[in-house]
This record gives C-alpha cells, sequence and structure tokens, in this order.
C-alpha cells in the first residue's frame, strides 16, 4: 500500500513539475491607429479574456484596411480588423481571405461638422463646403446619399485631400463638413478643437450597409479551426464585456499605448461605436452575428458604387462566415 500511495504521490509531483501549455501567439491587425473603437480587443487582453481561451494576444496599429487586408492575404498578422467592404474588393481579385465575423453591421459613414454651425439634415449641406478624401470608402458611397437625400452635386462646394488635410480643413474653417466615421474622425476634430461635432448618418438615410469586422487567410482558417473558434470566442466575449463598461475598457487603451488619446474621447467613440454592433434583425443575437441578407445587401450596394466587380453579386456567401463565433450561452 505505501509503495502504492508513494507512486501516485511522485506521479503527482511529476504531473505538477510538468510546463503549461503554452498559449498560442496570434497578431491582430488594426485598420488604422487606435481609436476608441478597438476599445473591446485592450480591454479582453487586459482582463485574461484571451488568456483564458489559450491565446497570446499582440496587437498592432494599421495604415488602413487595405494595408492590413495585404497583410493578412501574406499570413504576416493573422486576423485583421477591417473594413469589410475593402476587404471584399481584395478578395474578388483573388485574395485569399475571409470575415470571420462582422462586427459593425451598421454604417459609421456621415457628413459632419461643428454643432455651432447648425447642419443637422442633408438640406442643411446646401450652399456648404464638404471636404472628402478622394477614391476612399465614403467618398465612393457619397453619390448613393446624394441620390436617397435628393441633393445633387451643384448644391455644394468640394475640397480634396488626404486624411489630415480632411480634417484640417474642416478645424481651420476652410470646409463646413467632412465624411467621416461617426467614431472616427469626430473625435480627432473634439481633441483639436475641444468642440462637438454633429454627424449626418448615412444609415439613417437608408443606405445599409455593413462595416468592421475581423478577417484572416482562407487557409489560416482551414488549417487552425480550433484557434479560429477560440479567438472568435474571446473577441466576442471582449465585446460584451466592454459594452457593460465603456470608461474601463477605453481606458485600456491608455494603459497599453499611454499616447493613444484622451480618455473622454476615447470613452465617447467607443460609446458611439456600441449602438452599430447590431440592425433591428441581429438586436437580440450576440457580437458579430451577421444577417446573410445584410452581407448581400452590402455587396449590391458595393457593386453599384463601391467598385466591387459584378461577380461578387453571384456568391455574397464568399466573403464571410458564422461558422467559427460561440453559440449563444458559450
Amino acid at each position: 500500500m505505501k509503495r502504492w500511495i508513494g507512486a501516485i504521490s511522485a506521479a503527482l509531483m511529476m504531473f505538477a513539475a510538468m510546463p503549461a501549455q503554452a498559449a498560442d501567439k496570434v497578431v491582430l491587425m488594426l485598420n488604422w491607429y487606435v481609436y476608441g473603437e478597438h476599445a473591446p480587443f485592450y480591454y479582453g487582453k487586459a482582463k485574461g479574456i484571451y488568456a483564458a481561451e489559450g491565446i497570446d494576444l499582440e496587437i498592432q496599429e494599421g495604415r488602413g484596411s487595405a494595408a492590413t487586408t495585404q497583410a493578412v492575404a501574406a499570413k504576416t498578422a493573422d486576423f485583421g480588423y477591417v473594413d469589410v467592404p475593402t476587404m471584399m474588393r481584395a478578395a474578388i481579385k483573388g485574395a485569399p481571405v475571409v470575415a470571420t465575423g462582422v462586427l459593425l453591421q451598421t454604417s459609421p459613414m456621415s457628413a459632419m461638422g461643428f454643432v455651432d454651425k447648425n447642419i443637422r439634415k442633408p438640406e442643411d449641406i446646401k450652399g456648404k463646403t464638404v471636404a472628402i478624401t478622394p477614391a476612399d470608402s465614403m467618398t465612393q458611397i457619397w453619390p448613393l446619399f446624394l441620390k436617397k437625400t435628393g441633393l445633387k452635386e451643384s448644391d455644394f462646394q468640394t475640397v480634396a485631400g488626404d486624411g489630415q488635410t480632411k480634417l484640417n480643413a474642416v478645424i481651420n474653417g476652410q470646409a463646413d463638413l467632412l465624411l467621416g466615421y461617426v467614431m472616427d474622425q469626430s473625435m480627432k476634430i473634439k481633441d483639436a478643437t475641444g468642440k462637438d461635432v454633429y454627424p449626418i448618418k448615412f444609415a439613417d438615410y437608408g443606405i445599409n450597409m455593413v462595416s468592421s469586422g475581423i478577417i484572416a487567410n482562407a487557409d489560416y482558417v482551414k488549417a487552425n479551426a480550433d484557434l479560429v473558434r477560440r479567438f472568435m470566442s474571446a473577441t466576442t466575449k471582449a465585446v460584451e464585456a466592454a459594452e457593460k463598461d465603456p470608461k474601463a475598457a477605453a481606458q485600456s487603451i491608455l494603459d497599453a499605448n499611454p499616447k493613444g488619446g484622451k480618455i473622454d474621447t476615447l470613452t465617447q467613440g467607443f460609446e458611439l461605436t456600441i449602438p452599430l454592433y447590431r440592425t433591428a434583425e441581429t438586436k437580440s443575437k450576440r457580437p458579430f452575428q451577421v444577417t446573410d441578407q445584410n452581407m448581400t445587401d452590402s455587396v449590391n450596394l458595393m457593386v453599384e458604387y463601391g467598385g466591387l466587380d459584378a461577380k461578387a453579386k453571384d456568391n455574397p456567401k464568399a466573403f464571410y462566415t458564422n461558422d467559427y463565433l460561440p453559440k449563444s450561452g458559450s
């Protein structure tokens, strides 16, 4: 009996001395420099949500959705957080990428100006100057907004430039409005001026299109199905946790990157992001559970207005999958 007990004790000691299984290293590349929209990823890492799924997460800032999509296609990043319509344009041209979850299911696109200019509806844009960045996603959808609202190009003036030039045009009074995302450019303007911005949201005028989501290399997904499921499970839980405490989620950005912004505008930017997570059809679902109809509508809009090849309409499901998302309650 003593020998039996001794053998068990020795086995237990050997088991205890064995090193824990190493977590899987995963690189997530963002669509841009960090801002409030990115809070869930930092919060999930800070709260150990990714670690609980056996994932050692590294978050890298990006330089645009197109560049991040290229990095994921080339497998220099495991996952990307990008504008899904931008990913579609790359995928239809042969990039081996797929969305494993669509987080922003309502478009954040808007025309925005300072609150004190009192530009609150499309009619108010007449006679004003709008700053745009040629060929970006918002400028491509802008003609549809004009069509939906009865505006004409001749109703206003435009000034063109890159992203920073566009911001400067509004900040310095050279333009009354710019085309931007409700939780991004509006917060940059507020950080720079301390003044509030009012967005005229495209989605309020019948432009129903998905925006940001998680993408991965299609071959990577097939080869690492369990890891993809664990990553999407952790990210779903991270989003849900961040929704419950926006300020703490925003603070996690600054804890990881002290130069990542100001707590007030990071928090406000994230709070402006949360309503974009769901549509009327997905309001009772967990994050990332995009509907087939939403994706089909988005593909159709991108074909008509966003420069997406018409063959994309043949199989919208080729661009995304919900198969790796956690089930309700899991």
